[in-house]
């Protein structure tokens, strides 16, 4: 029969006896810690909840405004072409007709922008192509024997390109069905660093004496002010076969 270690077991209990307060300071930071946890997690999923609605009242916040600038667009219009068939000359009519048909446009480039939202990039010819036929679709009478035509490369541009781009298209293609009588080509051509958008027709052409600095036109001078904004330069020439005009705008990959 052993006969046991008064000592060791003594030293023991109180070894044992030490440890406990130890064990439960451990146990208190444990609860605190996943009380904070738990509180984190709450508060995160409250904070996704709030951002989920405050991004569902933004999206219906953006269709509203979308809606009525629509409806307003539309009004101009409607009242322009109202004012147009009043007015008692001829030039006073045909300036309220142009103006009417530009507000008309930008409503169109409007609604393809709009597709363009949450957007970082954006395919420019898909783009050029829906653009355009919308153009047409305006501005072209029904069973006209003429075309807006979508040509080159299909290239990726910033959505911050592709809306003044669209605005600077609209204008050009404007001017063309004014001028010219047969189809309008609509051109992206480049490289990684610069490229190269041109609308070209065969109308009359410009001339001789013609300067973009001088052009007194409000297209011309909204065409100027989008090619600033881009950091682009503007260049004007003959058509193919030297008829016509083309104009080029030449812009770099990045607004």
């Amino acid at each position: 029969m052993s006969i046991p270690n008064v000592a060791t077991e003594c030293e023991w209990q109180r070894s044992n006896r030490s440890m406990l307060p130890r064990k439960t300071r451990l146990w208190k930071a444990y609860a605190a810690k996943d009380a904070e946890l738990t509180a984190a997690l709450v508060r995160e999923k409250e904070l996704r909840r709030e951002r989920s609605e405050l991004s569902q009242r933004q999206n219906m916040l953006t269709q509203e405004f979308e809606h009525r600038l629509a409806n307003s667009l539309q009004m101009i219009v409607s009242l322009l072409s109202l004012q147009s068939h009043a007015a008692t000359s001829v030039e006073a009519a045909a300036q309220l007709t142009m103006a009417a048909t530009r507000v008309a446009a930008v409503g169109r480039v409007h609604l393809q922008l709009h597709l363009l939202d949450h957007q970082r990039n954006v395919e420019f010819k898909k783009y050029l192509r829906d653009l355009c036929g919308d153009l047409s679709e305006l501005l072209l009478p029904q069973g006209a024997q003429r075309a807006v035509v979508v040509a080159g490369l299909n290239v990726k541009l910033p959505a911050a390109l592709g809306i003044p781009l669209g605005f600077i298209v609209s204008e050009l293609i404007t001017n063309s069905v004014k001028h010219g009588k047969g189809n309008i080509t609509v051109r992206m051509e480049g490289s990684a660093s610069a490229h190269l958008l041109s609308v070209a027709d065969d109308g009359p052409g410009l001339p001789a004496e013609f300067t973009p600095a001088g052009g007194k036109g409000l297209g011309m001078k909204i065409v100027q002010s989008l090619v600033k904004q881009i950091g682009g330069t503007l260049q004007f020439a003959a058509g193919d076969d030297g008829c016509g005009t083309q104009v080029t705008v030449t812009f770099g990959s990045q607004p």
